[in-house]
């Protein structure tokens, strides 16, 4: 198997992740994504239809992230890179700040994502997550 910084898009693609997984503002965010970036997320417990989101939305989102969590963090546990495509199986977990839905403060949501970003001049244009929660309970 290929090291994680063998592929310049992998390796984007991990250091991205390592800053949404530290909270990381969104200024800092947008230095690896495109400015026609598009965020998709399809359905699961917390967006039972999906969501897309261009740029403005996937900045505002990693904002409201910094209120709703703790902390959280995403272990890559496998990438696989072809051109301008970069495939991450990826573990979540993240301690919940203040309470969610029936979900007390501290609480530590785990999901496990699979999650397809393509590339355009270096930086994320696309981002597909098929996210599967563990029992939200």
């Amino acid at each position: 198997m290929r090291s994680l910084d063998e592929h310049p898009n992998i390796s984007s693609a991990v250091r991205y992740h390592e800053a949404v997984a530290r909270l990381a503002a969104p200024e800092v965010l947008e230095r690896f994504l495109h400015p026609d970036m598009v965020h998709t997320q399809l359905p699961n417990p917390l967006f039972p239809r999906g969501v897309d989101r261009d740029l403005a939305a996937t900045l505002a989102a990693s904002a409201q992230a910094r209120t709703l969590l703790a902390g959280q963090q995403y272990e890559v546990i496998n990438a696989v890179a072809s051109g301008d495509q970069v495939a991450l199986e990826v573990k979540w977990s993240g301690t919940l700040a203040v309470p969610f839905g029936d979900l007390p403060a501290g609480h530590v949501m785990r999901a496990h994502i699979a999650a397809f970003l393509d590339f355009r001049d270096g930086k994320i244009i696309a981002q597909r997550n098929y996210d599967c929660y563990e029992p939200l309970a």
